[in-house]
């Protein structure tokens, strides 16, 4: 059994696989000030929600987006398992072929993502991350990751408009009764989200224009499935598609290493 971690900016997605099932997914969110200690309690009390026994951990793979919380975590998970883990970023084999300015600067999570969709969904593919920022991945039909597009998320969108206003309140995010609203809230809710919704339509259009052919679809992140249900595209969702990555690059890692 392995422990797979993926640090974003707001939440910290974990959960344990066993080849390729996973056994759990949850949520903490990510605390740029905890100490390793801090983190190592809370993963030790996560697992033991789910009936883990963290003895069971074989080893454990980590992605970040995060530079000052993966030490913290980094150190908790060799604190509780006794072994040290797997980190995506230079040295990790991934089998993925990346030609944009600088691969250096590719988000880890959108590696691990691409890792995972291209395993199951096949090529082309648009990969759309749907957490505190907007991702949207491309892998073109010979698998290469060539780029895409990063924008501000649904929830920091709405927390800067609220904000930035005197009279706009904060809102649930909640699927619209219609796009036409007819109050502050419905106008809000229209906006976030069926706006979102456009944004990735128009988004997705414009880049098959870019490429040349039509491309699969997949969502993941927390907000994917409030949002996907509004696209008029097809699009895929795959909540648990960055812990198949994890899982996909540790085999590979290890596989390679011990052989």
């Amino acid at each position: 059994m392995i422990l797979a971690i993926d640090i974003g900016n707001s939440n910290i997605v974990l959960g344990c696989m066993e080849q390729e099932t996973i056994l759990f997914e949850a949520r903490m969110a990510t605390d740029r000030i905890k100490t390793s200690d801090q983190y190592c309690a809370e993963l030790k009390n996560m697992l033991d929600l789910f009936g883990v026994d963290y003895h069971a951990v074989e080893g454990t793979i980590i992605s970040s987006v995060v530079p000052q919380v993966m030490n913290s975590i980094r150190t908790a998970v060799h604190k509780l398992t006794g072994k040290p883990p797997l980190t995506v970023g230079p040295g990790l084999k991934t089998g993925l072929n990346i030609r944009i300015d600088n691969p250096a600067q590719a988000g880890s999570d959108l590696i691990v993502a691409a890792v995972a969709a291209i395993r199951d969904y096949g090529t082309p593919l648009i990969i759309i991350d749907l957490g505190t920022a907007t991702t949207i991945t491309v892998v073109d039909k010979n698998g290469t990751f060539i780029g895409g597009s990063i924008l501000p998320g649904l929830k920091l969108s709405l927390n800067a408009l609220t904000q930035g206003t005197a009279q706009l309140p904060g809102i649930s995010l909640e699927a619209p009764r219609r796009v036409i609203g007819r109050n502050t809230v419905d106008c809000m809710q229209s906006g976030a989200m069926y706006g979102t919704a456009c944004m990735l339509d128009g988004m997705i259009q414009r880049m098959e224009e870019e490429l040349g052919y039509a491309c699969t679809v997949v969502a993941t992140g927390g907000i994917a499935k409030f949002v996907t249900p509004l696209c008029r595209r097809e699009i895929i969702l795959d909540k648990g598609l960055l812990l198949k990555g994890l899982g996909i690059l540790y085999r590979r890692n290890v596989t390679e290493h011990t052989s």
